[in-house]
């Protein structure tokens, strides 16, 4: 069984989340423990139809974004690592610089610290340099750096085809065998 934190901030793109959800929740080997912060919760009822009790339902655990005091935001809760999807630009300076100021940047922070896989999906454009450097610092770090930027050798015709390949590339990082886009093999 793997765990996976899954933190989702107020950056536009929530939809990359939900599909990623709704993907773990189809793979019985995978526990997830979800954070959304204020501004996701936003978000959420601003870009999308679903409501909040409905993407909570897609995840084993649910932690209110303030509570430090959570079992995810220790060293001692074992995890597989953590998915910042989509990842604000305060979210990303705020690992970047060690402030834990929610339970998002905690985890991350721990996940961190204990060396286990982090990966953010940072949804911004353009990139300021500031942006640009807190991201390298971070790759510099071993975070791997995943922005929802859409492939077109498959052949995608529908949204759903390039949240597709984005949530095939996140379950790819963390070794999660899945088959929910085409992928590449060869011309």
């Amino acid at each position: 069984m793997k765990r996976l934190i899954v933190g989702v901030t107020g950056a536009s793109g929530s939809i990359y989340a939900i599909d990623l959800l709704k993907k773990l929740q189809q793979i019985p080997t995978v526990e997830v423990h979800l954070v959304l912060s204020m501004w996701a919760q936003k978000n959420i009822a601003i870009e999308t139809d679903y409501k909040l009790s409905d993407i909570q339902k897609l995840a084993e655990f649910n932690y209110k974004a303030q509570d430090l005091g959570a079992a995810i935001a220790s060293g001692s809760f074992l995890t597989d690592g953590m998915i910042v999807v989509p990842a604000s630009m305060k979210t990303v300076a705020g690992i970047a610089s060690g402030y834990s100021d929610d339970l998002i940047m905690r985890a991350a922070d721990v996940t961190l610290k204990e060396q286990r896989k982090l990966v953010l999906v940072p949804r911004e454009t353009p990139l300021s340099p500031i942006h640009l450097e807190n991201l390298t610092k971070l790759a510099r770090l071993g975070v791997q750096i995943i922005p929802p930027i859409p492939a077109f050798y498959g052949g995608p015709t529908t949204i759903q085809d390039l949240l597709d390949h984005q949530s095939m590339k996140l379950l790819d990082a963390f070794q999660i065998e899945n088959n929910f886009r085409k992928r590449w093999s060869g011309d």
